[in-house]
């Protein structure tokens, strides 16, 4: 069987931005999965480790360094789809700094990605 299933509000700090000076100290960043998982049978080792899912994003946002939140939401993206059970990701990257300086509500990215 397949399923989606989401992921919403993995928080993380990290050092990222193509402006001077967005890397120089750790920001808020928001991360929200879709996931397209294929489901086993009725147990918890027959589908995708949401908790080593949460974990791998946590680590990318704050152990990586990417210019773009949309490259960011790529890298987390193929790191989902390295989960056994994982068919298909859309990641949505949100960060929350940028929209006070641009006097807006939120800034985000949106990727998606299938198996290969």
């Amino acid at each position: 069987m397949m399923a989606r299933v989401f992921l919403s509000g993995i928080h993380g700090e990290g050092r990222h931005g193509a402006r001077p000076g967005e890397k120089d100290d750790a920001q808020p960043f928001v991360v929200d999965l879709d996931l397209e998982v294929e489901v086993g049978s009725d147990r918890i080792d027959a589908t995708a480790d949401y908790r080593g899912v949460s974990e791998r994003v946590r680590g990318i946002v704050e152990e990586g360094s990417f210019d773009l939140i949309e490259t960011m939401a790529a890298a987390i993206a193929d790191a989902c789809l390295a989960f056994p059970a994982v068919r298909r990701a859309t990641v949505v990257v949100h960060k929350p700094n940028a929209a006070t300086r641009l006097g807006i509500d939120g800034v985000a990215a949106a990727v998606t990605r299938p198996q290969e």
